[in-house]
């Protein structure tokens, strides 16, 4: 009989268990220990995994294990803070990343560093690897890729290369890949389809090019997909709107993509953000997407859109935030500076829609944000808002909108942003807006009339900005905070009324939110206003912490009250300038400790100059130009460190320039031209190296000239027949009359060029003067204004003239106005004209103390050549690289046209070639200007959309800078090329008689 098996107890299974539990558990705490080893924790966060302070590694910091075996399930140490290569500071730039996984990074935490260790492979039971916000660098293992129960990979925010594996398929169980913000390159590979399981894929703020793959129709359990930032190019595929089901949130923003937005996006129906901004696409919003009920979010600006805005998106009831246009750079500087990533991005907002806003949006029940600034929008302004329970910010501003301002913002009690400035809008404003509730209400530069009203006292709404654009186009809206010393206010509040044609007098100030952490501004310039200044509008004053006044240019009279700074102690801002206020300047000036820029010019003001403003530590600005007053400067403004601009110019001011003048080490204006001033020009002034602009021109001055060539010239000194080193003595010109290039012509007349100087350079003429085909540009825009039925409108100096407008494409920092322009080129007075061509002539323009700008103005009479301004205006307007001239604006109106360049002082090529026989030239010189011309050239073949042939590509239309770098000029006979044009065969183009070898 055989032996019968012995028996096996549980208690053996039970024991064999154990056994391979604990091993497990110990290669667990080994594979653990060896990460720590393997990194840098200078907080020693992971100080804790010791098995001499604590065996149990389920319990150190970030380590999660399963309940019944023990084993490592998750690893999760969150990093953070400030320093490293890739900091919160930055991330917090990109605000508006991440809908639906963002995450907050904290600026005081800490960071581990070093290579990914393959330990963490070691880890087999691993579910989540967490390890945001550190610095780890190197590669991803590709022990960690094949991880077979890993279905979480978080790395954003770290410094890790390489690229993503050609094979996937170890990671059967990943729902989220997750490597934001890192160093990754390459393409993404075909292999990730293999992961059926992948729920969110974010490789947002890489180095990843190529195309968006077509294999996402695969993933049909994809919610997330985030590819920000990178340097992804070609179309969006159609195929990701074949199975998207599942799909929430995508963000494609800040690649190099083109062509149209896919319509079959309209199949997502679960889609909640669309975040497409930053990119070349092309074409119109397809009206698909208004199947996506479920949309909260779509942001299409900063691409190059066109066409009717769908009526079709009235039916996304859920939309909240609707960004058709934005002038803000939503792609922060700060982000791979190294490599020049950011600067892909358009710089520009390129989108030209037509057409007006549909009724079904503006009236959708849950929408918070509308905007679409200088979208070229046009027809009458929306009327219709709906119930405009959640309506916050409207920013309709820079379009061609008519009508009036709707009186269906009156019922919208959580509107706390308007802005519909410089459209073509009129009549009145309703005075039940809600103005006084709001942070930004804005109707500047319109033909609006009427008194501005006393509105009406309301409750105001509490300001909640629970959203991301609500934060970001909130923080975007402010006066320029450097203006401020030690960080003025919270929260500021900006009601501009300015460039209209209001009348009346001045009103109370219409702000109800006040308080100790408030700037207030409120503008008013270059209306029609009438009565004695201040009138009431200092009466909240003291309720604040800053309060800013324009209300320059009207017709206001009376005097600056002597308690000026009883009245308003915490006055910052203060601009009566061009109006005709009397009296003298009240001493207590001097008690406005928040004064920074005060100006008085233009006005009628008598006496003398109160010395009491050298009490002002944080004085950066003081103009009082063109006035009447009298007596000496007083000595004690050369106390004033801060200051940076002192306009005196045009009074009758006696005695000598002050010597502390030369303890200005900040200033970069003096002017002091046209008083009576005598003495010697103090000779420590040629060592102020911030100044820019100097004129002292038409005074008694005598002695020595401070030796200074960039400071002091002799078209800086006109009139002062006793200086030594400048005899210049223009018999046409006279005391109260200025002329010379570096200051503006007070009188508003032309002024004769001085005698023996033809105000001609042939640098200048050369670096500026392009062809005649680049004037034509503003002949269109005549017709372009005459079949739009535009209407001049009354000006603030000249009542019934015509108001003038600057159409801006580039933003240089500086107000661009018709006014602006016209001062700065003494009224296009010859002695500032820089060269003539076939269509007019083209001046030098100081904008700004040092900015320079060419003009070029179009010659009465000469109406030809409206292919050419067509061209032009399709073509330059709407590029942007580094070797091509930039056109930053336009003006057009029935009187006057004329275009505003960049101004580039060192010739053309044409002049450079002529000149080499008398100097000599490097080749690598040669060289260079070559390889620039040639990126244009690529750059408008290769790169642009839609592409561009020059066609009259030559000496005279290259442009060189003082460093010799080169410029392609005048698009006036370029032609663009569809998509689908890979050549074109074009006619003789450029000029009669004359082939440019």
């Amino acid at each position: 009989m055989g032996h019968l098996p012995k028996p096996v107890y549980p208690f053996h299974f039970i024991w064999v268990i154990f056994i391979i539990t604990v091993s497990c558990q110990d290669s667990d705490k080994s594979a653990l220990l060896e990460f720590k080893s393997s990194v840098k924790d200078p907080a020693g966060v992971l100080s804790g995994w010791d098995v001499s302070k604590n065996s149990d590694h389920c319990s150190w910091i970030g380590v999660t294990c399963g309940s019944r075996d023990g084993r490592v399930y998750g690893v999760n140490i969150t990093g953070g803070g400030d320093s490293g290569e890739f900091t919160c500071l930055k991330y917090d730039e990109f605000s508006l990343y991440g809908f639906g996984v963002r995450k907050k990074c904290d600026g005081s935490g800490f960071k581990l560093s070093g290579k990914l260790s393959v330990s963490i492979s070691k880890l087999t039971e691993l579910r989540a690897l967490s390890l945001p916000f550190n610095d780890l660098s190197g590669e991803i293992p590709d022990e960690i890729w094949g991880m077979e129960k890993l279905e979480v990979i978080d790395l954003e925010g770290n410094l890790i290369s390489g690229s993503l594996p050609f094979r996937f398929s170890g990671l059967r169980s990943l729902r989220v890949l997750n490597l934001a913000f890192n160093k990754v390159s390459g393409e993404i590979p075909d292999g990730l389809s293999e992961v059926k399981s992948l729920q969110v894929l974010n490789l947002a703020g890489n180095r990843v090019n190529g195309s968006i793959p077509v294999f996402l129709d695969a993933l049909g359990d994809l919610r997330g997909l985030y590819l920000s930032f990178n340097l992804l190019s070609g179309d969006i595929p159609d195929e990701i709107g074949y199975n998207c089901g599942s799909l929430e949130h995508l963000e494609l923003s800040g690649n190099l993509l083109v062509g149209g937005i896919p319509s079959s996006l309209g199949n997502c129906t679960k889609l909640q953000s669309l975040l497409l901004y930053s990119n070349l696409l092309q074409e119109e919003i397809p009206f698909e997407l208004g199947g996506l009920k479920t949309l909260q979010v779509l942001d299409v600006s900063r691409n190059s859109l066109s066409g009717a805005i769908p009526r079709e998106l009235g039916s996304c009831l859920n939309l909240s935030i609707l960004v058709l246009s934005n002038l803000f750079n939503p792609i922060p500087s700060v982000y791979n500076t190294d490599d020049g990533i950011s600067q892909l991005a358009p710089e520009e907002e390129f989108n030209y829609f037509e057409g007006t806003i549909p009724s079904e949006i503006t009236t959708l029940p849950m929408l918070q944000v509308l905007w679409a600034p200088r979208a070229t929008l046009e027809g009458n302004f929306p009327e219709n808002w709906g119930a405009c329970a959640s309506l916050e910010m409207v920013n309709l501003g820079q379009n061609l909108f008519v009508g009036e301002v709707s009186k269906g913002f009156d019922s919208c009690k959580k509107l706390h942003f308007l802005d519909v400035s410089w459209n073509k809008l009129t009549g009145k404003v309703s005075d039940k807006l809600r103005v006084p509730c709001m942070r930004v209400f804005d109707v500047s530069g319109n033909c609006l009339s009427g008194p501005i009203p006393s509105f009406q006292d309301t409750k105001c709404e509490p300001v909640n900005l629970s959203t991301a654009y609500l934060q970001y186009f909130a923080s975007k809206s402010v006066i320029n905070p450097s203006l401020f010393p030690n960080n003025v206010g919270d929260l500021t509040v900006i009601h501009n009324f300015g460039g209209n044609n209001f009348t009346g007098g001045l009103v109370s100030v219409p702000i109800v939110r006040t308080g100790e952490k408030i700037v207030y501004a409120f503008l008013v310039g270059q209306n029609e206003l009438t009565g004695e200044f201040p009138g009431p509008i200092f009466e909240k004053c003291v309720n604040l912490k800053a309060m800013v006044v324009n209300v320059s240019y009207n017709a206001l009279s009376g005097q600056i009250p002597t308690n000026i700074s009883q009245i308003c102690p915490i006055l910052t801002f203060l601009d009566v300038s061009g109006n005709s206020i009397t009296g003298t300047i009240p001493a207590s000036f001097g008690e406005l400790g928040s004064l920074v820029a005060v100006n008085l010019s233009r006005n009628m003001l008598t006496g003398e100059i109160p010395v009491s403003f050298n009490k002002i530590k944080d004085l950066k600005n003081l103009s009082m130009s063109g006035n009447k007053l009298t007596g000496q400067i007083p000595s004690g403004l050369g106390k004033i460190g801060s200051l940076q601009v002192l306009d005196l110019s045009s009074n009758s001011l006696t005695g000598e320039i002050p010597e502390d003048f030369v303890e200005l080490k900040n200033l970069s204006v003096l002017l002091l031209n046209n008083n009576k001033l005598s003495g010697q020009i103090p000779s420590g002034l040629a060592n102020v190296k911030t100044i820019v602009r100097f004129n002292v021109s038409f005074n008694n001055l005598s002695g020595p000239l401070p030796s200074n060539d960039d400071l002091m010239k002799c078209s800086s000194v006109l009139g002062n027949p006793n200086l030594q080193s400048c005899k210049i003595s223009p018999s046409n010109a006279s005391p109260d009359q200025p002329t010379g290039n570096e200051f503006a012509n007070l009188s508003g007349s032309p002024v004769p060029a001085p005698k023996g100087e033809s105000g001609l350079n042939s640098i200048a003429i050369a670096s500026i003067t392009s062809a005649s085909a680049i004037f034509a540009v503003m002949l269109a825009l005549m017709v372009l204004f005459f079949c739009t039925k535009w209407r001049p409108r009354p000006g603030p100096n000249s009542r019934g003239s015509v108001r003038k407008e600057v159409t801006v494409f580039t933003d240089i920092g500086v107000p661009l106005t018709f006014e602006n322009v016209v001062r700065s080129t003494g009224s296009f007075n010859a002695s500032n004209c820089i060269g003539n061509g076939g269509f007019g002539a083209t001046y030098k323009a100081e904008i700004s103390p040092g900015f320079l700008v060419a003009i070029k103005r179009l010659a009465v009479g000469r109406f030809q050549g409206v292919q050419q301004f067509d061209a032009e205006i399709k073509t330059l307007g709407r590029l942007r690289h580094q070797n091509l001239v930039t056109l930053i604006g336009y003006h057009a109106s029935e009187t006057e046209m004329f275009l505003i360049y960049n101004y580039l002082p060192g010739g053309n090529l044409e002049k450079f070639i002529q000149e080499r026989s008398i100097r000599a030239v490097d080749w690598r010189i040669l060289h260079k200007i070559a390889l620039d011309i040639a990126r244009a050239l690529a750059y408008l073949h290769d790169q642009c959309v839609p592409r561009v042939l020059h066609r009259d590509v030559k000496p005279s239309n290259i442009l060189l800078d003082d460093d010799f770098n080169a410029y392609l000029s005048d698009f006036g006979l370029a032609r663009l090329l569809g998509t689908s044009e890979t050549h074109a065969t074009t006619g003789v183009a450029g000029t009669f008689g004359y082939v440019a070898p």
